[in-house]
C-alpha cells in the first residue's frame, strides 16, 4: 500500500516538475519572440506611398495630404483638383545620394526642357531623404508654383509644348562614386533643394547662338522644334494640365555628381479631372438611383383633394 502511495506521489511530483519546466521554456520562447520584434515601429512618412518602384516613392500632395491613387490600364492615375496648388514629394530609400529627373507635362521642372531623363538637369536627394518640388524653378532663388488648370492655361501651352500634358514622371539615378561626407563647422543654412550637374560632352551641352537663343544638341532652337513637331489637337478647357502660378522663394545650388548611366527606378503618374477619369473608366460614375428609389418608395396613391386645374 505504502509502495503504491509513494509511487503515485513520485509520479505526481515528476509531472509537476515537467509541467513547470515546459511552462518556463514556453515563456522564454515568447519573450525571445517579443524581443526580436521592436516594441514600437518607427512611423515612416511613406508608409503608403502613391507610387513606388525599387523602394522609391512619389506623392502628389495638395494642402499637405497626398492625393488618392487609382491603378488601371497598367498605369497610375490621380484626380486633379481644379485650381489647387500641388507639390511632388519624392523619397530616396537608399543609403547613398540619388539624382531624380522630374518632368511635369513633359517639361523638366528645373529648366522646362523636353529631353531624355539622362540628359535632364536633376534634383539631388540625400541618403534616406525626402524632397518636395512645388513649382517650376525660375532662378537660383525662386520658383513658380504648380497648380492644376486647363490645357489652354497650362505652362506647356504657353511654351507651345502640348504633346505630353497630364503626366508627371520621375526617373532616378544612383550616385556612382559617393562623396565622403565629413563633419564641418556649421555655417550658413544650406538650400532646401539642390540641383545636379554632371560633366557633359559638347554634344549634349546646351549652346547659345549670337542672338542668345538657347539651342539643343542638334543646333536647332525651340522655334524650329515647334515647326517640326507633329500636329496635335488644340489645347482645350476641359482636360487637366499644370499651370505656372505664384512666385515663391526656393533657393538652389548646383553640384557635380558621377551617376550610374542605368536608371535605378522610374515612376509615372497620370492625372485627369474627375469627369475624364469617369470617361476612362478609372473611377465609377455617380448614379442618382438611390435617391430616385427613395422618392418612389415614399410615393402615395391618393391624397384627400380633387384634381387641380392645369
Amino acid at each position: 500500500m505504502w509502495k503504491k502511495f509513494l509511487t503515485g506521489l513520485s509520479l505526481m511530483i515528476a509531472i509537476a516538475i515537467l509541467a513547470g519546466l515546459a511552462l518556463r521554456y514556453g515563456s522564454q520562447n515568447v519573450q525571445a519572440f517579443k524581443a526580436a520584434t521592436p516594441e514600437s515601429a518607427t512611423e515612416e512618412f511613406y508608409s503608403e506611398p502613391v507610387a513606388t518602384e525599387n523602394g522609391f516613392a512619389v506623392e502628389v500632395v495638395v494642402d499637405g495630404s497626398p492625393l488618392a491613387e487609382y491603378a488601371a490600364r497598367g498605369r497610375r492615375y490621380i484626380e486633379a483638383l481644379e485650381n489647387a496648388e500641388y507639390e511632388v514629394r519624392i523619397h530616396n530609400p537608399f543609403g547613398t545620394r540619388v539624382a531624380v529627373a522630374l518632368s511635369v507635362d513633359g517639361l523638366n521642372s528645373i529648366d522646362a526642357r523636353h529631353t531624355s531623363a539622362w540628359d535632364a538637369h536633376k534634383w539631388v536627394i540625400a541618403p534616406y531623404g525626402t524632397i518636395s518640388v512645388g513649382g517650376w524653378q525660375m532662378s537660383s532663388e525662386s520658383a513658380r508654383r504648380f497648380y492644376f488648370t486647363t490645357e489652354r492655361d497650362s505652362y506647356a501651352a504657353k511654351l507651345g509644348q502640348t504633346a505630353n500634358l497630364g503626366v508627371i514622371s520621375a526617373v532616378f539615378f544612383r550616385e556612382h562614386r559617393p562623396y565622403t561626407i565629413l563633419p564641418v563647422t556649421p555655417g550658413e543654412p544650406r538650400p532646401l533643394y539642390k540641383e545636379e550637374d554632371r560633366t557633359r560632352d559638347e554634344r549634349s551641352a546646351p549652346k547659345s547662338n549670337s542672338a542668345g537663343e538657347a539651342q539643343t544638341a542638334n543646333g536647332t532652337g525651340r522655334d524650329s522644334a515647334k515647326r517640326s513637331a507633329p500636329s496635335y489637337p488644340a489645347p482645350d478647357d476641359e482636360s487637366a494640365a499644370t499651370g505656372i502660378g505664384r512666385s515663391v522663394r526656393n533657393d538652389v545650388q548646383w553640384i557635380k555628381m558621377d551617376l550610374d548611366s542605368r536608371p535605378a527606378g522610374e515612376i509615372t503618374i497620370r492625372y485627369e479631372y474627375r469627369a475624364s477619369l469617369v470617361r476612362l473608366g478609372i473611377i465609377p460614375r455617380d448614379y442618382p438611383w438611390p435617391q430616385v428609389l427613395d422618392r418612389r418608395e415614399r410615393a402615395q396613391g391618393f391624397e384627400p383633394r380633387y384634381c387641380p386645374q392645369p
